[in-house]
């Protein structure tokens, strides 16, 4: 599978369309109108999001109109490349929708593990010892050292913390 230039430059163009539509409909809730006072919080914001979304359609339509060109034709990504750069970044999205369920101390441990032994190519209770290790490092620099509490999950109702 050969990914084109012009692919990614449309797919990168609509990722940042979406980061503005995003970023225009957060500043909505915020008021984005003009008050007594000034501006209303969301009212740069909104703007930002706007300009962001004007500027991706922008790009959208100039490499569709550069589409026939050698340089929009030419390969992007080789197939080779294209399953290093899914190993590292499936395994990555996964990391962030289990830290919305099981903490990140919990997803961090279970991230390390994977990668150290897949990737890595650890032994298996090797690869477990490190990410245990680096959690139980985090917890202690965040939680301990920094006073900064971190989203544990279920782990914070069983432990009995906060």
């Amino acid at each position: 599978m050969h990914i084109k230039r012009l692919h990614m430059e449309i797919i990168t163009a609509g990722c940042l369309a979406i980061v503005g539509v995003l970023g225009a409909t957060g500043a909505l809730e915020l008021g984005v109108s003009w008050g007594d006072s000034g501006p209303k919080p969301g009212y740069f914001p909104f703007y930002v999001g706007l300009i962001v979304i004007a500027a991706s359609i922008g790009c959208i339509i100039q490499a569709l109109l550069k589409a026939k060109s050698s340089e929009q034709r030419e390969t992007f990504l080789e197939s080779e490349q294209t399953m290093r750069l899914l190993s590292f970044f499936v395994p990555m999205a996964i990391y962030v929708v289990v830290t919305i369920f099981l903490g990140f101390y919990v997803a961090t441990a279970l991230y390390l593990f994977y990668v150290a032994w897949r990737q890595g190519k650890y032994k298996p209770y090797v690869a477990l010892l490190i990410g245990i290790a680096f959690s139980v490092a985090l917890y202690l620099v965040f939680e301990t050292a920094f006073q900064v509490p971190l989203h544990k999950g279920p782990i914070e109702d069983m432990l009995g913390i906060y």
